[in-house]
């Protein structure tokens, strides 16, 4: 099984860390952020690993090279333009006929890849979202989930309208052919793709709730170097 690892980003909101280090690279717990996610996935047996790139592409490749070092096989997509979410992932995911995993690779999680597989399958879901429990719902887009399967997700809601307080982790299992539905080149995944097939039914949940950490922001990258446990 394959995994996309999302990180092309500019990582603007973390400047001025990232004038100079691309943020695939700024260091949690002395470990580069995405290396924490390909360890991760090597511990539940995902070897094969693509990571999508643009900002900054040779730094991150003279890093990871070919991934022998981390005990995986690594292979790059670069955009030479910015894609977004949906346009990224479906350039990487290219040649891919098969189930694979993607994560957005500026959060920090010990996503169990195994369960999550499994409750993907028990469902028979074209997507599988890993969702984490917040503590502020107005932050973030929230799940409405009905017999474990996602049918929106509500932007920002206030406390009272919000549906659940369980957040998109930016963990994904994906059935190749569930990316169809996205146009070519630029496209979000989470407003082309999730939103428009969780309609259908097609949409599973899974509920994460170890750690979570995103780091888009210099606040957050701080909070999450001084509390992310490494695996």
């Amino acid at each position: 099984m394959r995994a996309i690892i999302l990180a092309g980003g500019l990582g603007t909101r973390l400047r001025p860390l990232t004038e100079t280090t691309p943020k695939p690279l700024l260091p949690v717990k002395g470990r580069p952020i995405i290396e924490h996610a390909i360890l991760n996935f090597k511990k539940h047996g995902v070897n094969d690993i693509v990571l999508s790139i643009g900002y900054m592409a040779e730094k991150i490749k003279e890093y990871f090279g070919h991934g022998e070092k981390f005990g995986v096989n690594i292979s790059y997509c670069v955009e030479d333009a910015p894609l977004g979410t949906g346009g990224a992932l479906k350039k990487a995911s290219a040649g891919i006929n098969e189930t694979f995993l993607a994560i957005n690779g500026d959060n920090l999680a010990d996503f169990d890849w195994t369960t999550a597989l499994a409750v993907h399958k028990k469902n028979n879901a074209k997507i599988t979202l890993a969702l984490f429990p917040v503590a502020d719902v107005t932050q973030y887009g929230i799940a409405r989930l009905q017999d474990g399967k996602i049918l929106e997700f509500v932007e920002k809601p206030s406390v009272e309208r919000a549906p659940s307080n369980l957040n998109n982790a930016g963990g994904y299992i994906i059935e190749a052919d569930a990316l169809s539905i996205l146009p070519e080149g630029v496209s979000s995944i989470e407003r082309d793709c999730f939103e428009k097939l969780a309609g259908e039914g097609v949409v599973s949940a899974h509920l994460h709730t170890s750690q979570w950490y995103p780091t888009d922001t210099l606040e957050k990258y701080r909070h999450a170097d001084d509390n992310f446990i490494p695996l």
